[in-house]
């Protein structure tokens, strides 16, 4: 899943890199039907329908909420363990993070770090201890022996605080669940190979200058010409925005501005230096408006490595 927006009937990838190598990669496994959506669709269909989903590939910040929502569905957040798995190593621990107001009471679910544990003992090559685990956990749930954040009364048996619940854990190492599918793990665990791919051909093509101005009843006109006239050196003043929307040239007056703006120069050649900016810059602040960061724009084989704005 990613995030996408629509300009004009265009559609502009936000997430645009890792939409583009998820296809690329999904064409090397055909057998496996792989689908796009748009993370806010996505995610309230993870919520109604769960079972339409077998594994979901996305981002950091979207993968962390909806894990979330998806152990949430499934009982409680504090079931899901999470593994971050690198080239050189490896992180596995409970999805949720610590619960700091919990701590030391005895009443924490400990089945997320259980879990992760779980996880780790297959990534270590040691399917069968993980399987003896995970088996003796899936006993403990399908016998109602729960922690008071998936305890439900006429489903489970027994509330148990965090010792109890580890105690039962182990009292089952060796059974087999009998409602609940039964795990059988492969030995290998995850493997992450990079490919060596050659540098892309990177050119700067112009610059963000972000501004603080709150002058002249904040009118994008106004600052839009005191800007263009600004102009020269190769670079030219291409628009500006102001909490993402255009506002110059051909802005909207009722757009609400704030004094924070996005004034993008663009090279009127392929490519500008390093010192052409600088330039800019002196001119800029000759001019008396106060710049508070900028943003350099470049383009990688010709695809730029920035988000167009309107009309671009």
């Amino acid at each position: 899943m990613s995030g996408l927006r629509y300009v004009n009937g265009k559609v502009l990838l936000t997430d645009g890199l890792f939409h583009r190598v998820f296809t690329e990669v999904a064409k090397e496994y055909p057998e496996i039907y792989s689908e796009h959506q748009i993370i806010d669709i996505g995610a309230a269909r993870l919520a109604a329908q769960p079972e339409r989903f077998d594994v979901i590939v996305t981002l950091n910040l979207y993968g962390d909420i909806l894990s979330d929502i998806a152990a949430q569905i499934a009982g409680s957040v504090g079931l899901a363990g999470s593994a971050n798995v690198g080239t050189d190593m490896a992180m596995f621990e409970a999805v949720h993070g610590s619960a700091p107001d919990i701590a030391g009471k005895g009443v924490a679910n400990p089945s997320g770090l259980l879990v992760a544990a779980v996880q780790m003992l297959v990534h270590l090559g040691e399917p069968k201890v993980a399987q003896r685990v995970k088996n003796a956990w899936l006993c403990t749930l399908e016998d109602g022996i729960h922690t008071a954040d998936i305890y439900r009364e006429g489903l489970s048996r027994k509330q148990v605080g965090t010792t109890a619940f580890t105690d039962a854990v182990i009292a089952h190492l060796g059974s087999t669940p009998r409602q609940l599918e039964p795990v059988s793990y492969r030995p290998g665990g995850i493997r992450v190979r990079l490919s060596e791919t050659p540098r892309p051909a990177k050119r700067l093509v112009g610059v963000d200058v972000f501004l603080d101005w709150d002058e002249a009843g904040r009118d994008p006109e106004s600052l839009g010409k005191q800007l263009a006239a600004l102009d020269g050196n190769g670079l030219v003043l291409r628009m500006i925005t102001n909490r993402g929307v255009k506002v110059y040239p051909g802005g909207i007056p009722e757009t609400f501005c704030t004094d924070h703006w996005r004034c993008r120069f663009a090279a009127v050649d392929d490519t500008i230096a390093f010192s052409q900016i600088l330039d800019l810059l002196n001119r800029v602040n000759g001019a008396g408006l106060e710049v508070i960061k900028t943003e350099h724009l470049y383009t990688f084989d010709g695809v730029p490595g920035f988000s167009l704005g309107g009309g671009e």
